[in-house]
């Protein structure tokens, strides 16, 4: 294999760890310098990305990989890599055989609680989610046209090491804020790797929730993270009363618990089937934050 991270975030990061020892080569995109040396750290090999003045090695590069995975978000112009893998593609000695892309469960929208699978409409209620739509329209059509399988990996909450509630309870900056019936779904880090693993290897297409067994109000969660760490919860807050940016107050605009059986089906076991297990461990074995924090 060889892979190239269009996009070399927190979840590709992850990925990469998980395939060097599999990998031939991994590239991956950043959009600052600052970050090689941690991309370097994780396995991977950087390239500075701009959309219209990317890497001089970056069409190379494409081209010769076997499977690409997209993680760099759209905007109101598009996905910023589709151009590039359409043009790698059209290069008769390419070397792509699979193409993954990370995706949303905000596509869905609101839909008041009720339980989801991928057959659910998708009605967004933001602007970045309506983007994300699009850009799968684009990456499924590409390959469709260009006969290779495209997995569209829909995740829900992320959290892992760095990103969680232990981290904000640390801080000082956890909240548990209240809204009457709100529910969301939750994705370890490590479960995002694991399914890209299991994706790319076997080269599956299609349209999957990634999102653990166990959709909770997030407030449960703080107060499950706070009692591990042997801490007092923080004072509930009421939605209606609590300051929010308004990114954050969108994301309880969406109601709504995701299924996973599709993927589950597909072959996918979960390493951390709900947030109570991967708190616990995280706890227990001291990795809630990375050795560099």
């Amino acid at each position: 294999m060889r892979i190239f991270l269009i996009g070399a975030g927190y979840s590709a990061q992850y990925f990469a760890q998980k395939m060097q020892p599999h990998a031939q080569a991994i590239y991956g995109t950043t959009r600052s310098q600052e970050k090689f040396d941690d991309l370097k750290q994780c396995g991977i090999e950087p390239l500075l990305f701009a959309p219209d003045a990317p890497d001089p090695h970056f069409a190379e590069h494409l081209k010769n990989a076997t499977h690409i995975v997209i993680s760099a978000a759209p905007s109101k112009d598009g996905d910023p890599a589709i151009k590039h893998a359409k043009q790698a593609l059209a290069t008769p000695d390419n070397n792509i055989e699979w193409i993954g892309y990370l995706s949303t469960v905000g596509v869905y929208g609101d839909h008041q609680g009720a339980l989801i699978d991928e057959t659910a409409p998708c009605n967004p209620s933001s602007q970045r989610s309506s983007e994300r739509i699009e850009a799968e329209k684009q990456w499924l059509a590409l390959g469709k046209e260009q006969q290779i399988p495209v997995a569209i990996l829909r995740l829900s909450g992320i959290y892992g090491p760095d990103r969680n509630a232990f981290v904000n309870l640390a801080r000082g900056t956890a909240r548990r804020i209240i809204k009457k019936d709100q529910i969301f779904n939750r994705i370890h880090v490590e479960d995002i790797a694991g399914v890209l693993e299991h994706l790319s290897t076997q080269k599956i297409s299609g349209v999957f929730n990634i999102t653990d067994n166990e959709p909770a109000p997030p407030q449960d969660v703080v107060t499950f993270a706070a009692t591990l760490m042997g801490v007092t919860p923080p004072e509930e807050i009421a939605f209606e009363t609590v300051e929010m940016t308004p990114m954050a107050r969108s994301f309880y605009g969406d109601n709504k618990r995701v299924s996973n059986q599709k993927i589950t089906e597909a072959g996918y076991q979960f390493i951390y089937p709900d947030y109570r297990t991967a708190f616990t461990t995280m706890w227990e074995q001291s990795n809630w934050r990375s050795q560099q924090n």
